[in-house]
């Protein structure tokens, strides 16, 4: 009796929402998820989500928190974006640097979004040097902004 609930709770419930989960072979995942095929360079069977590639060691309290904050934001593209971003860059700025980062890393996911992709204007009170440093950074990896 077991069984056959076990077997149909498979059939109606999770087989169905199994293939809707699944890619369209050659489908091509954004910000670096994806399930690379078997057999391809580097499968190792298991899907993986890109992280952090810096270590936080050696950094002050303040750059770990921040970089802890922007791989942690709450939307894995926005972590992608900054943490990406973070991971290159935290070890240079400068305290003021810092600060700005610290700045726009209070600004709702969305909006930050819009502004890193150009689908809204950038309010004069963000569009700092650090704001545009990620921008152009943003540009040259993921290459997502629209010409113009």
């Amino acid at each position: 009796m077991v069984e056959a609930i076990a077997q149909s709770l498979f059939e109606f419930v999770i087989a169905p929402f199994d293939r809707y989960m699944t890619a369209a072979p050659g489908t091509v995942r954004a910000f670096g998820v994806h399930r690379p095929a078997a057999g391809a360079p580097g499968f190792d069977g298991e899907t993986r989500m890109t992280g952090t590639t810096r270590s936080s060691s050696g950094l002050d309290p303040r750059r770990r928190r921040l970089l802890y904050r922007l791989w942690h934001r709450g939307t894995r593209e926005m972590d992608l974006i900054m943490g990406r971003f973070a991971d290159a860059a935290i070890g240079e700025l400068t305290d003021a640097e810092i600060g700005e980062l610290e700045q726009l890393a209070q600004v709702p996911d969305p909006e930050l979004y819009a502004w890193l992709t150009g689908g809204r204007p950038v309010p004069a009170n963000h569009d700092v040097a650090m704001f545009r440093r990620l921008r152009d950074f943003h540009d040259n990896v993921h290459h997502l902004r629209p010409t113009q």
